[in-house]
């Protein structure tokens, strides 16, 4: 197994939320109201597993090994694009989740925000994973030996093993912030 065969595999668990995000997105503009639960559930979806799981594993570990190599001039600036939609994908899932608070908080304007940015976020994500699918991925394992391919992988694996515990330690911490501030 190479390392972006993981990778890819996550690729397929992200695919499967861009219906539910067309579908609620046009639930939106014809109800003209939002399930506030699958926006929450997205936003905690996107931050959790497509950005600090995947992008975590692309940025933290095959991209900072491949700022080691000598890239070609086009698979370099294809990494430094990855690097710019990862941005991009967490400005707009801050932005949705901003225009949620707004939404719940009486601003009835900030409907129309959240559906654009359910939209971009449906947009973005088939052809972003397209990218590194189909041009990005499978090419730069070439910088690699079988040996540091088998280390990122096991690296992989690692990363994953203390995801949930940051997770929860983060709503550990949340939760006792809450719990200490006056009413």
């Amino acid at each position: 197994m190479l390392p972006t065969d993981l990778l890819m595999s996550e690729h397929r668990t992200i695919e499967r939320m861009i219906n539910p995000i067309n579908k609620q997105s046009s639930t939106i503009g014809s109800a003209n109201k939002v399930n506030t639960e699958f926006i929450s559930v997205t936003v905690d979806f996107i931050r959790t597993y497509a950005d600090h799981c995947h992008h975590g594993k692309e940025e933290g570990i095959l991209f900072r090994e491949l700022f080691k190599k000598k890239l070609s001039p086009e698979h370099d600036a294809t990494m430094k694009e990855l690097i710019q939609e990862h941005i991009y994908a967490r400005t707009t899932t801050r932005n949705l989740e901003e225009a949620m608070k707004d939404y719940t908080n009486g601003n009835t304007e900030a409907l129309n925000q959240v559906r654009k940015f359910l939209n971009d976020l449906a947009v973005f994500y088939p052809k972003h994973i397209e990218k590194e699918d189909t041009t990005f991925f499978l090419p730069s394992m070439q910088y690699f030996t079988p040996e540091e391919q088998d280390a990122m992988l096991k690296e992989f694996w690692d990363f994953d093993k203390n995801l949930i515990h940051q997770k929860y330690s983060k709503v550990a911490d949340k939760m006792e912030s809450l719990m200490s501030s006056p009413p």
